[in-house]
């Protein structure tokens, strides 16, 4: 059985995506996103998937701009789009989640790499997160908490 936060995970992941695809507000995506998975998710799943994207998407330029820093000879536009948004709401969680193990999140963004993208994305996306979560100094905003999943 996959974990509820594990599978808030892979809804960011492909929420995020068709974001970057077609971009629309948060709101028409979400009820259309939600709409389209025949899975029933909890409300646990779906508050954690949104606290995910939204905190994603408020901090972008922030969490794009240290991406760029630790990826080594590699431009965020020509990064695989799902590596790409993997690393970002793996930042998300690095810099702004006190509650979330820097561990659970480098090995979950891990794992969605090896299941989603390409063969070594899983060594890509853990080499620039471990680089981050040993140099940067998590921030505090104001109230960026994890919901319960």
């Amino acid at each position: 059985m996959i974990r509820k936060r594990t599978q808030a995970r892979e809804c960011a992941l492909q929420a995020l995506y068709q974001h970057e695809i077609n971009p629309e507000p948060f709101p028409e995506l979400f009820k259309r996103f939600w709409g389209q998975h025949e899975e029933s998710f909890s409300q646990e799943i779906r508050n954690f998937t949104e606290a995910l994207v939204q905190g994603t998407s408020d901090h972008l330029p922030e969490i794009d701009e240290v991406i760029t820093r630790y990826a080594d000879n590699w431009e965020l536009s020509r990064m695989a789009i799902i590596d790409r948004n993997i690393m970002r709401f793996g930042v998300y969680e690095l810099l702004f989640l006190a509650d979330i193990p820097p561990k659970v999140t480098i090995n979950e963004a891990v794992n969605l790499a090896k299941k989603f993208s390409q063969e070594e994305s899983g060594k890509f996306v853990n080499g620039i997160l471990d680089k981050i979560n040993h140099t940067e100094k998590p921030r505090n905003p104001k109230n960026d908490a994890a919901p319960e999943a």
